[in-house]
């Protein structure tokens, strides 16, 4: 069993890419995983535990996934900041397409959204997302009764939101330059997890037309051909893909939908 016993979070609490209390401490980290997660201070050498066995992690990651390790990376408050590091055979994917192996230094968290992926059996992806409070710099008077201002999120149909996950999922891993897949490659990978649907280029082309089409009639600019002009390439899925990131109508835990065993 982990030594101390930390705030948990449950498996259903939202995405921390849609944030955290402004009322939490400085410093203060949120780490979640689809089995929930949990809340710990700022206090030095304290340390959070990730990986496959729930009896000894403060954070269940791909329990049902042999390649994932029983620990497999640690979460550890030192100096100011809270380091990251990889304690399993599995390199832990960062931001940027960066890998953070187990013979590397420990390096520091960006404070605020970073997501973590860790690629296991059978091409899934296991995330865990963290999020840091910042320890100093000035913030925003705190008004405790002003309701929140949620953005604006769109409404995607079941299918619609395969499609996207599915051409947007170079940018929901955070890479360092990501672009859309192609109409055949989401095909491709869509007729994977699932073959009964029988996807074809045109078919995935269609669906993400009307996507397209419906956020541009609700005032999205950027997304017909009009507007853009020649030469198109990749700029009109582009645009679509950073409007449902920025309105937090997609998030890194979407991927999951991509998942063969949903």
């Amino acid at each position: 069993m982990p030594e101390e016993r930390l705030n948990e979070l449950p498996a259903n609490h939202h995405s921390l890419a849609l944030g955290v209390p402004i009322s939490v401490a400085p410093g203060m980290l949120h780490v979640l995983a689809a089995t929930g997660g949990t809340t710990v201070g700022f206090k030095e050498g304290r340390t959070v535990l990730f990986g496959r066995s729930r009896p000894d992690v403060h954070v269940c990651v791909g329990e049902d996934d042999l390649r994932i390790s029983r620990e497999h990376g640690a979460l550890t408050c030192r100096g100011d900041r809270w380091w990251i590091s990889t304690l399993g055979r599995l390199p832990l994917r960062l931001p940027e397409s960066r890998l953070l192996f187990r013979q590397d230094e420990p390096i520091p968290l960006q404070t605020g959204y970073t997501p973590l992926f860790v690629r296991g059996s059978h091409e899934r992806l296991h995330l865990l997302e963290v999020h840091v409070q910042p320890r100093h710099g000035n913030r925003p008077p705190a008004d405790h009764h002003a309701p929140t201002r949620p953005p604006r999120t769109w409404h995607l149909t079941s299918v619609e939101k395969r499609v996207v996950v599915a051409l947007a999922q170079r940018y929901l891993l955070h890479e360092r330059h990501p672009i859309p897949l192609s109409w055949r490659q989401v095909a491709e990978h869509l007729n994977e997890i699932r073959p009964d649907d029988n996807w074809n280029h045109k078919k995935v082309e269609r669906v993400v037309t009307e996507v397209r089409n419906r956020l541009s009639g609700n005032g999205v600019s950027g997304l017909t051909r009009k507007e853009v002009g020649e030469p198109i390439g990749n700029t009109l899925n582009h645009n679509l893909i950073r409007e449902l990131m920025e309105s937090t109508t997609l998030v890194p835990p979407d991927l999951r939908i991509l998942d063969h065993d949903n």
